[in-house]
Parts: C-alpha cells; sequence; structure tokens
C-alpha cells in the first residue's frame, strides 16, 4: 500500500520519535521524572519526542495547527488542519519499565480525523490508516474480529485512578460486563488498544475518560478496518466529550448496549 505524502512524515515523525524513547527506556531508572498531578508523570524523554514530532510535521507542513499533550494548542495559518500528537501514550508503564507504550499521531481536517499513526517501537509494530484507505499494521492490512457473540469477546478500557471522577461509573460498568463476556484487559495505552481492537486482538474497547491526544489516531484506524465507534452518552462525541466505545460490527451494539446503561 502507497501511502500518501502526510502519512509518509507521520511514520517517519513517529519512528524517529520512538528510537528516542526506546533509547531511554533501556535506561529507565535514570529519567528525570517531574509530577504533572496525581498519577500523571511526565519525562524528559516524553518531551524531547514530542519535539522531534514537532519539528518534523511543522517543517512538512507549517500552515498547519498543532495540539500536542506537553505542549497544548498552537493555532496554523491553515484553520482547517492540525496535527494531534501524544508523544508517549502509556507514560506510566513506560517509567515503571513495562513494555507496553506508544507513540501516536493523527491529523484533523475541518474537525474529521482522516490521518492516524500508532508506533509501538518495543515491538516495532506501526499501525496506520488514512480515510478511505483501509488500516494497516506495517504492510499487512488489518481487520477488526469476526466475532459475533459477547462471551467468546475480549474487551479492553482504562480502569480511572486516583481521584478521577469516572471511576463509580467504570466499576458499574465492569460489573455489568465481566458477566457477559471472555475478560477484560487494561493494560494502560488507550492507543494501543484501539489499534488493537483493529487488529483483532482486542473485540471491543470503552473509556469515560479520555484526552484527545489518546483516541485521534486509533479512531480512524479502527472504523478503516471495518470496527465501529461512537460516544457513551447521547449527543456526546468522542474527541470533544472525552469518551468513547469501539468494537467490530456484529457486536458493537450490544457491548455499547451494555457501557452506555444506566447503574
Amino acid at each position: 500500500m502507497a501511502a500518501s505524502a502526510n502519512m509518509n512524515v507521520m511514520i517517519k515523525a513517529a519512528r524517529k520519535a520512538g528510537r528516542g524513547l526506546l533509547k531511554d527506556f533501556s535506561e529507565v531508572e535514570q529519567l528525570q521524572v517531574s509530577m504533572k498531578g496525581p498519577g500523571d508523570f511526565v519525562s524528559r524523554a516524553d518531551r524531547n519526542a514530542e519535539q522531534t514530532i514537532r519539528e518534523m510535521l511543522m517543517e512538512a507542513r507549517p500552515s498547519y495547527g498543532f495540539l500536542g499533550e506537553e505542549g497544548g494548542a498552537k493555532p496554523g495559518e491553515d484553520p482547517t488542519r492540525r496535527w494531534i500528537v501524544d508523544p508517549l501514550d502509556g507514560t506510566t508503564n513506560y517509567l515503571h519499565g513495562l513494555p507496553h507504550w506508544a507513540v501516536s499521531i493523527a491529523l484533523e481536517h475541518k474537525g474529521n480525523i482522516v490521518a492516524g499513526v500508532v508506533h509501538d517501537p518495543v515491538k516495532d509494530e506501526t499501525f496506520w490508516a488514512e480515510r478511505g484507505e483501509g488500516a494497516w499494521l506495517n504492510d499487512s492490512r488489518l481487520r477488526v474480529s469476526g466475532r459475533s457473540r459477547l462471551i467468546d469477546c475480549i474487551f479492553a478500557t482504562g480502569v480511572p485512578f486516583g481521584a478521577k471522577r469516572t471511576l463509580p461509573a467504570t466499576l458499574a460498568d465492569l460489573a455489568r460486563l465481566m458477566p457477559e463476556c471472555a475478560g477484560v484487559r487494561r493494560f494502560g495505552s488507550a492507543a494501543l488498544d484501539l489499534a488493537y481492537v483493529a487488529a483483532g486482538r482486542y473485540d471491543g474497547y470503552w473509556e469515560r475518560e479520555i484526552q484527545p491526544w489518546d483516541m485521534a489516531a486509533g479512531l480512524i484506524i479502527v472504523t478503516e478496518a471495518g470496527g465501529f465507534v461512537g460516544p457513551i452518552r447521547d449527543g456526546h462525541k468522542p474527541i470533544e466529550h472525552g469518551e468513547i466505545v469501539a468494537a467490530n460490527a456484529q457486536i458493537f451494539e450490544k457491548f455499547a448496549q451494555i457501557v452506555r446503561a444506566r447503574p
């Protein structure tokens, strides 16, 4: 599959940032770490990765806006396009030496995600998709799973930590879902959770409190792999309201109904 010019620069930026992160990951105990808030750590490696990505993307497309986890939002001369970047999704995993984290880059055009990359440097897996062009893992086409019975399905989520307000609702979700399925996983990277739905490794994913940069790339990778995505609450949108449910087409409605049920 021949990628567009935008996708080529996105993949190159993600892989370059990933190489830097991987180098620091091998010396994780020596990382300089500061604390932004409860359970929310930021590292020197994280900031350096965002700077690498920003420089490469802005050199290629200087008129685009930029939204990054560390640097915040910066409008561009072109108000219709912006990059949405999480330089290190799974920061807590990274800082604890757990090899499950990723670089996430998305391109938004007129409020819609039109391209996305989720790169896992540890496993050398690059998930990517462009609108209308399908979803890919490195050079192989991706498709969501074909499972149609909830009892056969494995789901992923992010369990809120600390003082996050959505913990009671998420625990209620788990109480309703666990008896109906084959299991729920909490691996600590929303970007990879969505990429794994696209690859058929998970059958679905949901989360109630999530940032745009955590999910933006994963949204288009799932939909281009044949999956469905939507909000948890009526009238909401995943990127705007920070909530998402995603699954293959066969079980999406049944899965979403459980997640959307009122306690």
